[in-house]
């Protein structure tokens, strides 16, 4: 069984019932998610040995996050405690052309003022095959930079396998910090995972004719995206989700998966959605099971797709899926009628 570590923030997410707006809501429902912890509980439920690492207040709330872990299997064995906040992000659904709006309140959470002093990485990787991070985490501070390379490092002289999903995000840093911290850290990374607009913003690579607000995407523009990607920092393989989106209910998600020869789209799934947030995370999670499990690379895409499709049809952060579900889907069952 493959051994996979992630490492990131898990936050609160607080969100209005019913497609409420925020200044409507006179309740919240309470839960948690983040984007490597989305990961780590996609691949448990998938039967790998899924680590999660970071760090928590000592307190209830703490300890209720890692708990939302450790019912979906994932070790949080590794966890450090300590700190005093945990993060929050605020989600707004959206509906038809209403757009979602996520806000954050994480500033001095744990992981954000996390020290070098706190993980002990060569013990971490330990009979790891694989580690995953995103550009969310290194975006937290200059401290949890450094944090994921040092993580980077250790897990290169172990020879352990690392994906990172690009995920850039303005609301926590501007496109020139991100573009000056990924690069160093990009040049450890196997697997480049990326969304349509990533790479553009991180650094500065767009595809041709390619129109993201009206929901028009190139693939062939992407097909040079992954190339320019591979060229400039010698990535294994390179994978771009690809998302037109028609409204916040009904998208079009495909992907691509670029192995230096071939580039390999996946079929197109016509969503219908329930909820978006975690949808690049499935990916995510789907391509690493699907590349440890020795799928080829037109596999490795289809099943990374058909996870992610899923996981657009269930609430909250987590997937909560099956390889089975997620084989059925890919071999062309999306009916969606009763299982009985």
């Amino acid at each position: 069984m493959a051994k996979v570590i992630t490492f990131g923030e898990l936050m609160i997410r607080l969100q209005p019932y019913n497609y409420e707006r925020f200044v409507q809501a006179d309740s919240l429902a309470f839960t948690f998610g983040g984007g490597e912890a989305n990961v780590a509980v996609s691949l448990a439920n998938f039967g790998f040995e899924s680590c999660y690492v970071t760090k928590l207040p000592a307190h209830a709330i703490g300890q209720a996050a890692v708990n939302s872990l450790r019912r979906y299997g994932v070790d949080t064995s590794r966890i450090v405690r300590g700190g005093d906040r945990v993060g929050i992000y605020f989600n707004e659904k959206g509906a038809a052309q209403r757009p979602s709006v996520c806000i954050y309140d994480r500033a001095h959470s744990a992981i954000a003022e996390a020290k070098a002093e706190d993980f002990d990485w060569d013990s971490i990787f330990e009979g790891a095959d694989w580690f995953h991070f995103t550009g969310i985490t290194p975006a937290l501070g200059a401290n949890v930079a450094a944090l994921c390379e040092e993580a980077c490092k250790a897990a290169k002289e172990r020879g352990v396998k690392i994906s990172c999903d690009l995920n850039y995000r303005g609301k926590l840093w501007s496109r020139e910090q991100a573009r000056e911290t990924m690069t160093k850290l990009c040049r450890y990374v196997d697997v480049c995972i990326s969304n349509e607009e990533d790479a553009k913003d991180v650094f500065g690579i767009e595809a041709e004719a390619t129109d993201i607000t009206a929901g028009s995407l190139n693939r062939k523009g992407y097909e040079s995206v992954a190339r320019q990607l591979m060229e400039q920092f010698g990535f294994g393989k390179v994978a771009i989700t690809l998302r037109e989106s028609k409204s916040a209910f009904d998208n079009d998600w495909s992907a691509m998966l670029y192995d230096g020869e071939q580039y390999c789209f996946s079929k197109t799934y016509h969503l219908h959605i329930v909820d978006r947030i975690g949808g690049g995370d499935s990916f995510g999670a789907g391509l690493i099971y699907a590349l440890l499990s020795g799928k080829n690379t037109q596999a490795a895409v289809e099943f990374a797709v058909a996870a992610s499709a899923l996981k657009h049809a269930v609430e909250g952060d987590y997937n909560m899926v099956s390889v089975a579900e997620v084989e059925k889907l890919a071999g062309g069952d999306g009916s969606g009628r009763v299982q009985r």
